[in-house]
């Protein structure tokens, strides 16, 4: 499979924040999100094997599976698998325009969906049928960069009611404090989530 980086860093974003995790990052993406902070991994890659792979996390616990898209590579049936052989927890996180049935039940799998904003520009890619797969251990993501995006998110929740986690994150110019004000207000079961690695390292890559 087309990897674009692996590293060492703790769980930025999400229910697992905080956790030391080892991040296998595939390179390949099917949206163009205007807001995007990781366009580098749009095309390219390194090809990879899966024994590669499972080389590289042998000595983690917690590994996260992101991109670019994970679900557009061919071999990541197989990776998952020997990933739960192995006996790692995993995060696989997916931009939600592909088919997460592919996925296995399994209790140490976390699904991180995105839904899309409109100003993410690919809004109009959101798989709805992808809402059936999630279970209350999973989460999907909303990251708001202003107020018709939040006023989309509180109103796709509302409309569709699902067990995972919601997490509401702010881009660009919109400002956390404000959108933790409106969940607080209008009595919302979201976690308003920073991205913990950029307040830590900041702008800096691979972390």
């Amino acid at each position: 499979m087309k990897i674009c980086e692996y590293f060492g860093s703790i769980q930025g974003e999400g229910i697992t924040i905080g956790i030391p995790t080892y991040f296998i990052r595939t390179a390949g993406c099917n949206l163009r999100c205007e807001w995007c902070d990781t366009a580098y991994a749009w095309e390219g890659g390194m090809e990879t094997s899966v024994d590669e792979i499972m080389e590289i996390v042998d000595d983690t616990e917690n590994v996260c599976v992101t991109g670019g898209e994970p679900l557009l590579q061919k071999d990541m049936p197989e990776l998952i698998d020997r990933l739960l052989e192995a006996g790692k927890r995993i995060v696989i996180e997916t931009n939600g325009s592909k088919d997460i049935s592919v996925i296995p039940k399994n209790d140490n799998i976390i699904i991180s969906m995105d839904v899309k904003c409109p100003s993410s520009g690919m809004s109009d890619k959101n798989l709805s049928s992808n809402l059936r797969y999630l279970g209350k251990k999973d989460q999907i993501k909303f990251v708001i960069g202003n107020h018709v995006d939040l006023n989309y998110a509180i109103r796709f929740i509302r409309e569709n009611p699902v067990d995972a986690n919601i997490i509401f994150g702010a881009v660009g110019g919109m400002d956390l404090l404000h959108i933790a004000e409106e969940v607080i207000n209008r009595k919302l079961n979201v976690r308003v989530l920073p991205q913990l690695h950029k307040i830590i390292w900041g702008d800096k890559g691979s972390v």
